[in-house]
């Protein structure tokens, strides 16, 4: 909660708020950590969450990759943002608006996101904390995109906004992709501005935010109020794992899976501590699918992971370790999305070259979309070899039963409340557009 911000309710919201403050109450105790959040700024950003408004065509909202029928992803490996039409695997192409291209990598869960000790976001960390730069936090788009953010969470939220091929649309569609491409992003006549406005034009909106002190809005606001929610909304600590670490033993398939986990398995290397992630960068010879992440104007569909972050050749097709909680519900798995099962993913583990080398599209889920080129990396000895030799994993071998239990143990990591989602998708928001189901 910011400072001179009190839990005041929003207009026309008080029982949402009564119950949000009741589920507040109700969440598991012995994590003190966790920061005390504002229920109608929480109530807020579940109605953006799920509006379209924010993004340039009206017709994508932040729910549509992260929804919690899919695990707060959409349940398949690269998305289509802009462009596309349903949810999920059913999204399809607007066959009036063709996408440009797939999203570049995979949507990322947003399970315990809220807790401190998730400083770094998205896959190759793009987006971090930094005492020592301005407002905290650092990110390739300079030090005037973070002030007023409450912190990473909330800055994350700018990225998809402002993004072509997922929010904003492409250039010469609506104001804000105009915005973006002329690379007018603050300012009055900024991409932020434009959808602040509209929101602004809400009654609902403007006079929710005017009731937690948000007055004149701005686009921060916005991102603190979707931040806020996405922390209550998919906390995700009462689960099986949870009840151990207090004392509780595990089923006997779950313990032994948490055996081999820690030990001979060596998974705990990179996914350790209480929310299995070392918040690191690890090179594990991912198969890259899809268009990449190069710049449009460099040659396409490479995705060098970390090193465009830090340009340290080190740092080559290093990509973030991903927190396991929920793991079970966020299939595809990688920075892509490359394994459509958990089983894959992990047997890709335990000898990644090897899997690298064997690999084919069919173990991915990737929606039609006409001109897509999702194998170019994989037809592309060269670049190929040069994900292997980035790799930093030495083979294990397991048995079938053996990798039955760490499956076991990664199931025992669910918290079903979380899963689903504490508010749950609302029936309608202010905008009254259509809500992403």
């Amino acid at each position: 909660m910011r400072p001179g911000r009190g839990p005041r309710e929003a207009p026309g919201r008080a029982r949402g708020g009564t119950v949000l403050a009741a589920l507040l109450l109700a969440l598991p105790a012995g994590a003190g950590e966790f920061p005390v959040f504002d229920p109608a700024e929480v109530r807020l950003g579940q109605l953006l969450f799920y509006d379209p408004v924010l993004s340039g065509n009206r017709e994508v909202a932040c729910a549509t990759c992260h929804h919690p029928r899919f695990g707060t992803s959409d349940g398949v490996s690269l998305g289509l943002g802009d462009g596309g039409i349903g949810l999920g695997p059913e999204r399809r192409p607007d066959p009036g608006n063709l996408p440009e291209q797939r999203v570049p990598r995979n949507a990322t869960a947003l399970f315990n996101l809220g807790f401190p000790e998730f400083r770094v976001m998205f896959h190759d960390g793009r987006l971090e904390e930094d005492p020592g730069q301005p407002a905290g936090i650092r990110t390739p788009l300079g030090a005037e995109m973070v002030a007023g953010f409450d912190g990473v969470l909330a800055a994350q939220t700018m990225f998809p906004v402002l993004s072509p091929d997922e929010m904003a649309g492409h250039y010469g569609e609506n104001e804000v992709s105009t915005a973006v491409r002329q690379g007018l992003l603050t300012g009055q006549d900024g991409a932020w501005a434009r959808i602040t406005a509209r929101v602004a034009a809400i009654p609902d909106y403007r006079d929710g935010f005017a009731a937690i002190g948000a007055e004149p809005l701005r686009f921060t606001d916005i991102a603190n109020a979707l931040g806020a929610f996405i922390a209550v909304e998919w906390r995700a600590d009462d689960s099986p794992y949870d009840r151990f670490l207090a004392g509780v033993p595990l089923p006997p398939e779950a313990e032994a899976g948490r055996q081999l986990f820690e030990g001979k398995a060596g998974c705990s290397a990179c996914h350790s501590g209480r929310f299995q992630t070392d918040h690191g960068f690890h090179a594990i010879a991912m198969p890259q699918i899809g268009p990449g992440k190069a710049a449009r104007f460099e040659s396409g569909f490479r995705d060098e992971g970390r090193q465009r972050v830090t340009g340290a050749a080190e740092d080559a097709y290093r990509f973030r370790t991903p927190s396991l909680r929920n793991v079970t519900a966020t299939a595809p798995y990688g920075h892509d999305g490359a394994y459509a099962s958990l089983e894959a993913a992990i047997r890709h583990h335990l000898d990644p070259v090897g899997a690298l080398m064997a690999y084919d599209l069919s173990r991915a889920v990737l929606p039609p979309l006409p001109g897509a080129r999702d194998h170019m990396i994989l037809t592309d000895p060269p670049e190929t070899a040069r994900i292997a030799a980035a790799n930093e994993l030495a083979p294990v071998a397991l048995s079938d039963a053996e990798v039955a239990q760490i499956l076991a143990f990664l199931d025992s990591l669910s918290d079903p409340s979380a899963i689903a989602g504490r508010l749950g998708v609302p029936d309608s928001v202010p905008s009254g557009l259509a809500v992403p189901r």
